[in-house]
């Protein structure tokens, strides 16, 4: 577990919380990286938050996270390079991975694997900054977001359901 991760426990942070702001704090987990929809749609079904809901909102924070580091990454690129000295391409294996999956599959590949496999900050920097045009790389990774939400709902309500607990 990252240092971070010690901090938010997501489980517990959204069992803390009531009604709405159960349905806000996963719009807002969702965008923080690590956590990510991978960790929050499973951890509020499995509370018992309403699937629907909690995929809308996951998916909601998604792609605002998403779109902001497109619509950003020119500063994004030049704080990186002022904060660390190099190219983001040089920081970390996943970042490697996720540009591995563009020069393969291109855009489309990327949007569907990336989230997995880079994370959706690193995949939807990655987007931005290996030439694609801004609407067109929130258009890929929103359809990207939105197949990953839906199968992480009907798998968690799955899972949770043959194990008895939703």
């Amino acid at each position: 577990m990252t240092w971070w991760l010690q901090f938010v426990d997501v489980g517990t942070t959204l069992e803390e919380a009531t009604g709405v702001w159960q349905y806000v704090l996963v719009f807002v987990l969702t965008m923080v990286p690590a956590i990510e929809p991978f960790l929050v749609i499973p951890a509020a079904i499995g509370l018992g938050l309403d699937p629907v809901l909690t995929g809308l909102a996951a998916f909601a924070g998604s792609v605002t996270v998403v779109s902001a580091i497109v619509l950003a990454q020119r500063r994004l690129v030049a704080w990186w390079a002022r904060r660390f000295g190099g190219d983001p391409a040089d920081s970390s294996d996943r970042y490697e991975r996720a540009r591995r999956l563009w020069n393969r599959y291109g855009l489309a590949g990327l949007a569907f694997a990336g989230p997995i496999l880079a994370g959706i900050h690193l995949t939807a920097l990655l987007a931005a900054t290996a030439g694609s045009n801004s609407r067109t790389a929130i258009a890929w990774l929103t359809v990207g977001l939105g197949a990953w939400t839906v199968a992480l709902v009907a798998g968690s309500v799955a899972g949770f359901s043959v194990l008895g607990i939703v």
